[in-house]
């Protein structure tokens, strides 16, 4: 029987003119037999530091005050051999030219999506995949990510790929988690340096996982995997 793999995924500064040079599509992944022990694990981490149960763990929420238990979440994830994340970057959105290419946002969008996912899917697994809740075109974007991942692994009755849903991040603590190690890729891209807080944590992610968080890593790489893709040149 193939094991069952649940991907978490989010973005930051996915659309097209919302003035932010860089743009972050990133999942965190474990096995569906560890998710709940998972979850439980990051729930007992906001009780320890008397946090209410339904506090969101977010990378904007990063402050001084909350640094301690913004770093014991982060060593949780590089202590635990069950959880891996992988974030393509792209560095400079100033330089698509989707007009050359035939193709409008969404479609690179989709595109970029399938290059973030494809070195976490295999024939020999199953993959739900979750999504956080964005906006009103959620629902649309959900069903055409589903499509196009299934269509590029040639998973034409879904098989595969099982499901791709939107959930709300707020209940979901494996999607929060991936909203704060996108957060810290993302901040990293885009040159800041404004938070005390969050610049330790960027050391700390620098430390445990003994990259820059500037470039890509090995392909094989499963704990902290990343990909800093850049667009084809555009000749006259």
């Amino acid at each position: 029987m193939n094991s069952t793999v649940n991907i978490y995924c989010d973005e930051s500064c996915h659309l097209e003119h919302d003035r932010q040079k860089s743009m972050v599509l990133g999942a965190v992944w474990c096995p569906v037999a560890k998710a709940h022990e998972i979850a439980v694990r990051l729930r007992e981490i906001k009780q320890r530091h008397k946090l209410a149960s339904s506090f969101e763990l977010k990378w904007v929420k990063v402050s001084p005050a909350k640094y301690d238990y913004y770093l014991e979440v982060l060593d949780y994830f590089f202590d635990d051999d069950d959880i891996n994340f992988r974030a393509l970057v792209i560095p400079d959105k100033s330089l698509l030219r989707h007009q050359y290419f035939g193709q409008d946002h969404d479609t690179w969008y989709y595109k970029m999506y399938f290059s973030m996912l494809k070195t976490l899917l295999n024939p020999d697994a199953l993959f739900k995949i979750y999504l956080d809740l964005k906006d009103t075109r959620s629902a649309h974007k959900t069903r055409m990510l589903h499509d196009v991942l299934c269509n590029k692994m040639y998973d034409f009755r879904k098989e595969i790929i099982q499901s791709v849903q939107i959930v709300r991040s707020s209940e979901i603590e494996q999607i929060q988690l991936a909203d704060l190690l996108i957060g810290i890729i993302s901040y990293v891209s885009r040159g800041l340096s404004t938070s005390t807080a969050k610049n330790r944590l960027v050391e700390r992610m620098r430390t445990r996982s003994h990259y820059s968080l500037t470039k890509s890593t090995l392909l094989g790489e499963k704990k902290v995997n990343l990909f800093v893709w850049q667009p084809k040149e555009v000749r006259p």
